[in-house]
């Protein structure tokens, strides 16, 4: 599929009757209408970065290095590497923790706090994760994991670090780690963003932020128009529908994201706790804790979990 095809939303991909293997099991996919990213909120670039100079790796790109571009496969990860061959990777929920990060990406280096202009942080999508780890309810559809999408006039406290070479790793065995990261990170759409210190230094590189995708995107271009692998990531949980807007935050999920958030200073949580919304993207976290959500920040996360969700 083309890049162009990737990123428009001009073809609705209809309705249907998935039948997975299980006989048990039936249910019609349906499509988001949530506004495409490259909206009038989100100057996005459709073209990928240019061929990366050797002199200038991270650096050759649009004259307004504010503008996010999407990264549409593997080949356009290698074009923001820094000139020793690093990528930088920004974190917004539970890689605000700097345990969860390395829980991930072991080797890191250089984890740090930074801002990131133009974007809010939603819990707008469903994550099997969720459900795989046995801490999803859905009878009270508190199944919600975190992505952020562009909004004019907002900031975020972010976390930004590098993927660390190990024994020499050459630039061209990256791709062994990006893949993986792809996979992992399957329902977004990836974005080379350009964070900025908390007093406003832009950094050189950019970094790759996992933000708000679609279900005709999921469907389109992770499941390759497949129903069974849709069924695989989604369908077995009774799934049909990845992006709303009627779902609440996963509560062990979100009391590990406040926590990390907390962790890293006063200014990373109070942003968090305001620059963060419920799925209608009106209620803030601090208002939802405060009414619907008050007594997460209490509740322990199951024993087998207190390591990768303890903030």
């Amino acid at each position: 599929m083309s890049t162009s095809a990737y990123i428009r939303h001009t073809c609705p991909l209809a309705s249907f009757a998935c039948i997975p293997r299980s006989k048990a099991f039936s249910f019609q996919l349906r499509v988001s209408t949530h506004p495409p990213l490259h909206s009038s909120h989100c100057k996005l670039h459709r073209r990928r970065p240019p061929p990366m100079s050797s002199d200038h790796a991270g650096t050759n790109f649009p004259a307004n290095k504010l503008e996010p571009i999407q990264l549409n496969d593997e080949s356009d990860f290698y074009q923001i590497t820094s000139p020793d061959g690093l990528i930088s990777i920004s974190g917004f929920g539970s890689l605000l923790s700097e345990n969860s990060a390395r829980s991930t990406f072991p080797n890191l280096i250089n984890f740090r706090v930074a801002k990131l202009h133009g974007f809010r942080r939603v819990f707008a999508h469903v994550a099997p994760i969720f459900f795989e780890r046995g801490i999803a309810k859905p009878k009270t559809k508190e199944i919600s994991s975190l992505s952020v999408e562009p909004c004019e006039g907002q900031t975020l406290i972010v976390t930004v670090f590098e993927i660390k070479k190990i024994r020499g790793i050459k630039l061209e065995e990256l791709c062994t780690m990006i893949p993986a990261f792809i996979k992992r990170e399957h329902e977004f759409r990836f974005l080379a963003v350009s964070p900025e210190t908390l007093d406003g230094k832009p950094f050189t590189n950019r970094a790759v932020l996992c933000a708000r995708s679609s279900d005709e995107e999921f469907f389109q271009i992770r499941c390759k128009g497949s129903k069974e692998i849709y069924f695989h990531h989604y369908g077995r949980y009774n799934i049909d529908k990845i992006w709303r807007d009627d779902i609440l935050p996963c509560r062990v999920y979100l009391r590990h994201c406040v926590l990390a958030a907390k962790n890293l200073g006063d200014e990373a949580y109070n942003n968090f706790l305001d620059h963060t919304s419920l799925g209608d993207c009106k209620t803030t976290i601090r208002e939802y804790l405060a009414t619907t959500g008050a007594g997460i920040m209490e509740e322990e996360p199951p024993e087998s979990l207190k390591t990768r969700y303890g903030g």
